[in-house]
């Protein structure tokens, strides 16, 4: 079913979810099952699985000069997704981005996709390969996630790369995108950040799941900025709890998000760890009954592949 579907027929209750992250190549799918398992019981209709892209690493010649190969870490998105539909009997949700992929290998795994039944994809830019100051596209991919959307748009309406098919069956994708509600760290201000959210979903998306916070005011007012622009579709919060005193560091970094004094006062107060993923977890309980509150479609956790904090958290609101 897709994402919106559910939404429709929850008839305002907010709802459950999650983000997965597929495990490390070598690696069990039974540790995925680990990390699900135990948040089944709180009825997720809809799982997300990350896609990682390739990095490159260089090796040493013989001869001195270097070798530079290509691998991916965490392959498997599409694999998982088809496990967990048949293990779980709830919709997955792949994530789908641009880099490292063309056009044509994009089109082809959309048709994979489709074959399974998968109904809903989460389309996005993607980021960076680390030995790279920016965001590459492949030679014959996308630069952004619209035109992405484009082109799953484009499937939708039976229109595939090859103009010469004949009889082509069109897709029926469900398109969530991505928003920053304190703006994408490449965006110079919230403005235009927010202009090319509405490209993405004038081209079709049709939800939109926004990266973590930690101050609920900041996504208000993102959420009012976007009706005001005449973003009218579904806008699903993203929630991740504080786990270690580095969070207070790594996420603003890495996520260009502000943590609120308050929390943070409260995690430098912690003797341990321990301590700290508690603080997080209240945290996260109290910011949820907020949205909650609010009114939001769904609450979306970034487990990302741990699940004790994020059923803590479901334990005391669903």
């Amino acid at each position: 079913m897709k994402v919106t579907k559910h939404f429709e027929q929850a008839k305002g209750k907010t709802l459950f979810s999650f983000e997965i992250i597929p495990p490390l190549k070598g690696q069990s799918i039974h540790s995925i099952f680990d990390a699900i398992d135990p948040l089944m019981e709180f009825k997720p209709p809809f799982i997300d699985v990350t896609y990682h892209r390739e990095e490159y690493v260089f090796k040493k010649l013989p001869n001195g000069l270097l070798d530079r190969r290509t691998t991916r870490k965490r392959p498997g998105t599409v694999g998982i997704c088809a496990a967990i539909i048949n293990r779980y009997r709830v919709d997955a949700v792949p994530h789908i981005i641009c880099g490292g992929f063309t056009r044509e290998e994009t089109e082809n795994a959309l048709i994979d996709l489709n074959f399974l039944g998968i109904e809903n994809v989460l389309a996005l830019r993607g980021d960076s390969i680390k030995t790279e100051p920016g965001f590459v596209p492949e030679p014959e991919g996308h630069s952004y996630a619209v035109d992405l959307i484009r082109q799953i748009g484009d499937m939708n309406n039976g229109i595939y790369l090859h103009e010469d098919l004949q009889n082509s069956t069109p897709s029926d994708f469900c398109m969530g995108v991505a928003a920053y509600p304190e703006k994408h760290f490449e965006s110079p201000n919230l403005s235009l950040d927010l202009a090319y959210l509405k490209q993405k979903i004038d081209a079709g998306g049709d939800y939109i799941v926004t990266q973590m916070f930690f101050d609920n005011k900041k996504f208000f007012h993102f959420v009012e900025k976007c009706r005001a622009m005449g973003i009218n579709v579904p806008i699903v919060p993203g929630i991740k709890p504080i786990a270690t005193k580095d969070h207070l560091t790594m996420l603003p970094r890495l996520f260009n998000i502000d943590l609120p004094e308050d929390l943070v006062d409260a995690v430098l107060r912690c003797r341990d760890d321990k301590e700290i993923r508690q603080v997080g977890i209240e945290w996260a309980i109290a910011q949820s009954k907020e949205l909650i509150e609010y009114g939001v479609p769904c609450l979306h956790y970034y487990t990302m592949g741990r699940s004790i904090a994020t059923r803590r958290i479901a334990e005391a609101l669903f």
